[in-house]
């Protein structure tokens, strides 16, 4: 897939995996890649940002196997972000799906 299309919808992954429940950077990444082809390292960016924005909030956890791990926990302003870009990104995939549909079945767009 196009990487350009893939960087603007990041973001927004991220943050409903977050909505699942609070997660680890490793494991978050982990869960995208098996959804996603995503290069290793990009979640961490991603996560410094929306951290810097307040949609998430970080706290440590004592680990099991070795240091403490940094979680991150979706914010009430990062679920509100989630809600409404999820409902933007629904409604243009929708706009997008009815053009390409008519493509392949020859169909003229409106005029």
């Amino acid at each position: 897939m196009n990487s350009q299309i893939k960087k603007g919808i990041l973001d927004l992954c991220v943050l409903a995996l977050l909505e699942q429940g609070d997660s680890y950077g490793y494991d978050l990444a982990g869960s995208l890649a098996r959804k996603v082809e995503v290069a290793d390292g990009t979640v961490y960016p991603i996560l410094r940002k929306l951290a810097s924005e307040g949609v998430v909030s970080t706290y440590l956890q004592e680990s099991q196997n070795g240091p403490p791990r940094k979680y991150y926990h979706l914010t009430d302003s990062g679920r509100r972000k989630l809600n409404s870009d999820r409902e933007e990104w629904l409604k243009f995939c929708g706009e997008v799906n009815e053009i390409l549909e008519r493509g392949e079945t020859g169909g003229k767009a409106d005029e």
